[in-house]
This record gives structure tokens, sequence and C-alpha cells, in this order.
């Protein structure tokens, strides 16, 4: 025996059992009872709302046997051959594969006939923006005035590509997305009557999953169903449909306020292992963090969000533990993940360093409080350690030269010192001509070549014979053991040493720890002493120190004003 998926079977076959849609159903209902049925109906909304089954219980309300009505019998020969896809007089057509200006004029051709057996002749195309122009076209003349035992009823999911003169000859019908707590309630009335135990959680995950459709929804329970059997676990509907637990993401949010950086890090692994997409659970973290916000903000925040009660009493117990500001930015830096995550292969370090980004904020400090601080440094007397009483002895010398005896030099202004550095002396060439001086002399000429030789280690320099040792198996070595790079070394220190020199080229093992350093080493070590001086200098200095107390700020970069 075939099964029934519970899409097909609980298709909802009279008005009242249209979910989410009470506006579509009100209005055709009251058009019933006045007799102001439309010849075209233009239905239009996401995928799964609802659409071909209003159109197939509106064609069963006007050729029911006891209608027209506003509530089809569904027991009566015309409801059961509508329900069942047989009526002859009621014909669905799929505009994807029905396309054509063939089709269309063959369906023009038998508006004509009178129907079989029944009150109207009712044409079903879905997907009716699926339709050529030239279809169009075909279908215009008889759409705006067809026989009066003519009823026309279009579906789509697009209705921008509808063209406008088929538009304007429709009543159009906007489909709402229905909400998790309407396709929660239809979903547990079917469990009821299918006797299947779930509880209200895992039959949110899956109403959630849904994403606003039913039939989506609808085809996850029965994926649900087919793993699990008649007796569904929590824990079995987020391994089968791959979603985020609620419970883990309110979890997660209360490890940002609590500043728990070690679980949050945890659950992001847990999130990776149960195999859900990692910028879905950030786009769950993002809906939580709005429904905080909202909660936080809004006093009637129950009726912007698409939670169920529960969950929305969770929210507000986890809104009072943190301030609008604070949810606020982690919103914003978890949609500047979401962004970077489109274009990045480490989506799980980027999720792991938004939680943790989030978990250590630094409290937001009020405006007024920050002003009320700068008006404290500024009233602070001229003694303290924010002020100097003598300008820097830089500035002073850069004064004495600058300012004639004859004028008289002004008065002291308080300013924070400066931190100078001292600088590296330069290296004066002697008269024997030593390396550095000679790869400047190269650098004077030929600025490549210069570059390899600053990798290179001076091994041996008498006077007459230059040793040069590089890596074994490096780019330079190899470059440089050629014929015409060492002539262009000996007729550069013909220019500099005054004489030919015999140069050798020779490899160094990988840890010759006693060959002397290259001058690119030395670059690098001397510029990393300044560097750790500087920040030393910095991080010692009592204005900096005090700047970074009374904003609450922290150092991001050393950088060297000279």
């Amino acid at each position: 025996m075939s099964y029934l998926v519970l899409a097909r079977k609980w298709r909802p076959q009279t008005f009242h059992d249209l979910t989410g849609q009470d506006h579509v159903a009100l209005t055709l209902k009251n058009a019933i009872e006045s007799g102001r049925v439309a010849h075209a109906f233009l239905f239009t909304g996401a995928r799964g709302v609802g659409k071909t089954s209003s159109a197939r219980i509106l064609a069963k309300t006007l050729n029911c046997a006891n209608g027209p009505t506003t509530e089809p019998c569904n027991v009566c020969p015309a409801c059961i051959e509508i329900t069942d896809g047989k009526s002859v007089d009621v014909m669905e057509i799929d505009g994807a594969s029905n396309n054509g200006v063939d089709e269309i004029r063959e369906l023009r051709d038998n508006v004509k006939y009178l129907p079989s057996n029944s009150r109207y002749k009712i044409f079903i195309i879905d997907e009716v923006h699926m339709l050529s122009n030239s279809a169009f076209n075909a279908l215009l003349k008889t759409l705006e005035e067809p026989p009066p035992h003519i009823k026309f009823i279009f579906a789509t999911t697009e209705p921008h590509k509808v063209p406008i003169t088929i538009l304007s000859r429709c009543q159009r019908f906007d489909f709402k997305r229905i909400s998790v707590s309407m396709i929660a309630g239809r979903l547990r009335f079917i469990l009821d009557q299918e006797k299947i135990i779930m509880s209200d959680a895992a039959l949110a995950m899956i109403a959630r999953k849904g994403d606003g459709s039913m039939r989506d929804a609808l085809s996850a329970l029965d994926q649900v169903l087919a793993f699990c059997g008649d007796n569904v676990d929590d824990a079995d509907v987020v391994a089968i449909l791959g979603v985020v637990d609620r419970a883990m993401l309110l979890s997660a949010a209360n490890m940002i306020f609590d500043r728990d950086t070690a679980g949050l890090v945890s659950i992001v692994a847990k999130v990776e292992e149960c195999g859900c997409n990692m910028r879905h659970f950030c786009h769950e973290m993002i809906d939580v963090m709005r429904s905080l916000l909202l909660i936080k903000t809004l006093p009637t925040a129950s009726s912007l969000l698409d939670i169920s009660d529960r969950e929305y009493e969770e929210g507000k117990a986890l809104a009072a533990k943190t301030d609008a500001q604070a949810v606020q930015r982690c919103i914003s830096i978890l949609l500047k993940t979401d962004s970077e995550m489109a274009h990045s292969s480490f989506v799980k370090l980027l999720m792991e360093m938004a939680m943790i980004k989030m978990a250590t904020l630094s409290p937001a400090l009020p405006l007024s409080e920050l002003l009320d601080r700068l008006k404290a440094l500024e009233s602070m007397p001229p003694s303290t350690p924010m002020a100097s009483d003598s300008p820097p002895p830089v500035y002073a010398a850069a004064r004495k030269e600058a300012v004639p005896h004859a004028v008289s030099v002004p008065p002291k202004v308080s300013m924070p010192p400066v931190v100078v550095l001292p600088e590296a002396k330069p290296q004066v060439v002697s008269g024997s001509r030593d390396w550095p001086g000679f790869v400047a002399y190269v650098k004077s000429r030929k600025p490549m070549l210069a570059t390899k030789l600053e990798t290179g280690k001076p091994i041996q320099s008498d006077g007459n014979t230059l040793q040069i040792g590089y890596v074994r198996g490096s780019l330079e070595l190899s470059l440089l053991q050629e014929a015409d790079y060492r002539q262009h070394l000996t007729d550069l220190s013909v220019g500099y040493y005054g004489h030919a020199m015999d140069i050798k080229i020779v490899p160094l093992s990988q840890d010759s720890s006693d060959v002397p350093m290259s001058i690119a080493e030395k670059k690098t070590v001397d510029r990393a002493v300044k560097d750790e001086a500087l920040k030393n200098a910095v991080d010692s200095h009592p204005f900096v120190k005090t700047a970074l107390e009374v904003f609450g700020g922290e150092i991001v970069a050393y950088k060297d004003r000279q």
C-alpha cells in the first residue's frame, strides 16, 4: 500500500482548515455570500502557504452540490472529484510545462463549451508567471470577457513577472508567510490525530525549519517521523534536520553576558559536531539578539516576535541581565561576522572570534560620564603627572636655535612629555672599506643585486678575498653562483675597493650559528629592539595610562612618530 505524505493527507479541504490566511478566506466567503465572485483570481505568495489549496477549495465551493456555499460539503460527487483531481470541469494546468502559445490556444477553444456536470468550468493555472509573452497575449481577450460559466484562478510565487495587462484583469490575493506559532499549532493538531508523541520544543524546531511554509514544515515532520517513528526525541530532531537547538542558542546568549569564553568555544564545537551550518548558527544568534533587543526596548514585543510564550518568558529573563546598548553591539559583531563568512573558508574560526569578542566587550561608558572625566582632566593642576613644567629636550633645543637673542622667549606652555627613542648610531665606513659599505655602494648602482647581497653573510673579507655565504638550496645562492652575477660583483668591487676582489659564493648549512649575521637579519633585530623600546616607553607613560583609564580603551598598535 502506497504511503500518502502528510502534506497531501492533511491538505486543507475547507476555508476553516486554511492556516494563517484568514484575510483571503474571509474575502472569498463574503464574495460567495454576496454573489460577487469575480471571473479571474490571482493568488500570490511564498511556496507552501496555501495558494493551490485555496484554489481547489474555491472551486469546490462554487461547484458543490449544496452551493455556491462558503464551506464545501466534501461528500458530494463534485467535491470528491475535485479533491481527487479527477474533475473534468476543474482543470489544473502547470504553467511551467504548458507555457507555449499552442496550449493557451487550446484552452481558449475549450472555454466556449459548457461544463459537463458542474456549475462552472474552472481553470487553475499554477506558476502562471512561467507562461511566455505570446501565451499571455493569447489569453488576454478571453480573460477579460470570458463566458459566464468560466472562472480562472492563477497562482504564482513571482507576481512581478506577470504582465500588467494580466494583473489588471484579475482580483489579486496576497498570501502571507505563516507564523511559527500557527505552524506549530497545526502540526500539533496533526500529531494528535496521528497519535504521535513529540515535545513542544521539538515541534517549535520543525515549525521554524518550515520558514513560513506549511508544506515545508510538514515535509520536515515527515522526515523526522521516518527517522524516529511514533516517539520523537528532541536530540533526534536536531540530528536529522541539522537545526540549532533553541536551548543551545539561549545558553550561548547567557554565556556571552556571563563572559564565559570557554563555554562559548565549546558551543561552537558542538554546532560543528552536529553538522549544522555555521552561518545558519550565526543567523540564529542574530535572531536571538534581535528578540532580546525588542524585549528590552518595546513593551509590546510579544506581538512582534515570532516565538512561543515559553521562549518569550525565557527571553525576558535573559534580557534582564544586560542593557540594550550591549545587545546592539553584539548584533553589529554578528552581522559583520556573517558578511565575512560569505567569503571565508575559516567559518568556525570567525564564529569563535565573534563569540569571544562579544563576551569580552568592555562596558560602554555614558557620554555624560566621559565629559565629566574630561572636565576633571582639564581642571588638574600643572604639577600633576599629566603635564610637564618644562618642554621636552628636543623642543627646547630646537627653540634655542630658532629664536634670536634679541627676541624674548615666550612663557613656557604645559604640555605632555614626548617619548623620544635613542636613534641608532650610523655606521661609518672606515678607510679599509667594510662589507656594509660595499652593499650600500652596490645598492646605489644595482638595487636588485644589493637586495640579494643583504641576505648573504660575510664569512671572509681580507682585502683581496670576499667570501659570502648563503643557505644551501636558496634562490640567492643559485643566482649569485652564475658567471654573469659574479662578473657584476667583481666589476663593482673594483669601483669600491680600488681593485678586483676574489669573490666566492659558498653554501651554508641551516644551523651555521657561528657565522656573522646578514644585513637583513641585523635590520630585523634592530627593528625588534626599537619596537620593544617604543612599546615599553608608551606603556609606562603617565599620559597614556591616564587616557586608557579615562576612556576605558586599549592600545591596539604602536607607531613611531618619526
